[in-house]
């Protein structure tokens, strides 16, 4: 299933304003590459995690992404981006997990761009396992609970984007 577009063209300016231009991303969870589609002509490096390995063919991941790594970034290694998005990710796994994933990515980002439905329940969609929401109770109070770290940077009632940056 593809990220959701509420609010995309906000972020893309965003980024453009005040990520760097010519420096490296990292999106994790590309689905269909609408990130790398809408920001490959501002990095010099773009790269992708999709667990899913159907959706790189699919998609042509590789046509839009430099690297393409087919792997739950659960447990990845990775090495330092400027930027980080986890666009419609981190509510397929437990808390605890999210919670490394992003400890794991705050060592190797300069930012980090989150994006999460709120009160979203959702199952396998298109035989992909990766697609069930894990966390479908986030609201914008839970989010600042579990993940602290996040600043709103854009939100609406069922969904939301949130900024790290490790000059903050």
């Amino acid at each position: 299933m593809s990220s959701h577009e509420l609010g995309k063209a906000i972020i893309y300016d965003w980024i453009r304003k005040n990520i760097t231009a010519g420096g490296s991303c990292l999106d994790v969870g590309a689905c269909d590459g609408v990130w790398g589609r809408h920001l490959r002509d501002h990095f010099a490096t773009l790269d992708a995690v999709e667990a899913y390995e159907p959706n790189v063919d699919r998609h042509r991941l590789t046509e839009l992404y430099d690297d393409v790594c087919v792997e739950d970034v659960r447990g990845l290694s990775y090495g330092c981006y400027n930027l980080v998005i986890f666009g419609d990710v981190l509510e397929h796994m437990s808390t605890e997990e999210a919670r490394d994933v992003l400890d794991y990515a705050e060592e190797r980002a300069k930012t980090i761009i989150v994006a999460l439905p709120y009160r979203y329940k959702q199952g396998a969609i298109y035989g992909n396992p990766y697609e069930v929401h894990v966390q479908d109770d986030l609201t914008r109070e839970n989010i600042k609970e579990r993940y602290p770290e996040l600043k709103e940077l854009l939100t609406f009632p069922d969904y939301g984007y949130y900024v790290w940056r490790a000059d903050e």
